[in-house]
């Protein structure tokens, strides 16, 4: 990963890093070559492979997350974690389980490929220029700096596909009961457009650009400041001869960023997925509440969600579905970095890259 120590030439293709590094290596008259060109294709590849697998593996605690956070208040179907599994495979079987994954995967492979290759590159970037500035070569990033790598790239990668999420969103609260089905990501991509316009596909945006600072931002730093630490310490035993971490360890601690980065961020989340429900024509009927809703799904921006979220439903409501997500989270966000870790050192490309 990208808290090691860098060489300056490497970010040579970086396409994110500050007009100093490009200044710096023009000056040096050092291009691309083709090692670096295929070095980034492979590390695009094992970043979309780590989030394929690991959404994959947790979907139906993603779908019942979703389906918890905006189900009609007034018409309440699903409780909690196991009773809603329960209803979820009485009601729509095995495939039910995994609504939406198709579409999931569809925006997280490129979403992860983007969000680990701009958080490497973001990281080189800001490296360079903390080193520069500091005026020690063999200064490394701080935690803070870690968590501004990993917000640029969250920052980046959502914003690159979130109408593919906005849409996900609307196909994994469809039930057999909705007066309206998607037949998939592209139908739902040109229904909305052509019923909703252009702008629909970014509803929620503002709460997600929100949020994905805490959320990536703390994932990276927790995650890369607990490996530095436990390597340097070499605290617990936990660290092989060769100076890494083994599969567990890494686990644990991308379970920990996981903890952390979602919890603070989770009410963001929810209101996130209530903005992309409004103005649905034919909306699921776990969102209208079978027409027995009392409340209108309007909202006017980020700041009247909030509003009326905590006035009609109390303050818990922000933290609807966080036991499956903190269930689903863990698992995912772990199995997500060691995915990436062990695709790019089964393709070869380096991990630890040293002076």
């Amino acid at each position: 990963m990208a808290s090691e120590e860098v060489k300056t030439s490497e970010s040579a293709v970086s396409k994110i890093v500050n007009l100093a590094e490009e200044a710096k290596l023009a000056k040096e008259e050092i291009k691309p070559t083709k090692y670096q060109l295929y070095s980034i294709c492979k590390s695009l590849v094992a970043g979309g492979v780590a989030g394929g697998v690991s959404r994959t593996a947790v979907a139906p605690l993603e779908r019942l997350k979703i389906l918890l956070q905006v189900q009609n208040p007034h018409n309440i179907k699903y409780s909690g974690t196991i009773q809603g599994l329960k209803y979820i495979w009485r009601t729509e079987g095995f495939r039910g389980m995994f609504k939406g994954n198709g579409t999931n995967c569809a925006r997280i492979v490129p979403n992860s490929a983007v969000k680990f290759f701009s958080y490497e590159q973001a990281s080189k970037g800001i490296l360079y220029l903390y080193r520069q500035q500091d005026g020690n070569e063999d200064a490394q990033l701080t935690p803070l700096l870690r968590l501004g790598a990993g917000a640029c790239a969250g920052i980046i990668a959502m914003s690159a596909t979130y109408p593919m999420d906005m849409v996900r969103g609307r196909i994994t609260v469809q039930t057999e009961k909705s007066p309206f089905q998607y037949r998939g990501m592209f139908h739902a991509l040109s229904t909305v457009l052509r019923e909703e316009g252009f702008r629909a596909l970014y509803k929620g945006w503002l709460p997600s650009v929100i949020g994905v600072v805490p959320y990536v931002g703390l994932n990276f730093a927790v995650y890369e400041s607990l490996k530095d630490w436990l390597i340097k310490s070499k605290a617990f035993g936990l660290v092989g001869e060769d100076d890494e971490l083994g599969v567990a360890t890494r686990l644990a601690c991308g379970a920990a960023a996981g903890t952390v980065g979602q919890t603070v961020a989770y009410p963001l989340d929810v209101i996130r997925r209530r903005m992309q429900m409004v103005g649905w024509n034919h909306a699921a009927s776990i969102v209208t509440g079978d027409g027995r809703s009392k409340v209108a799904l309007q909202y006017t921006g980020m700041i009247d969600a909030f509003r009326k979220t905590v006035r009609h439903e109390g303050f818990g409501a922000l933290y609807r579905g966080l036991i499956p997500n903190s269930v689903k989270v863990v698992p995912s966000i772990a199995i997500a970095f060691v995915t990436y870790e062990q695709v790019k050192a089964v393709l070869g490309v380096e991990i630890r890259i040293s002076d």
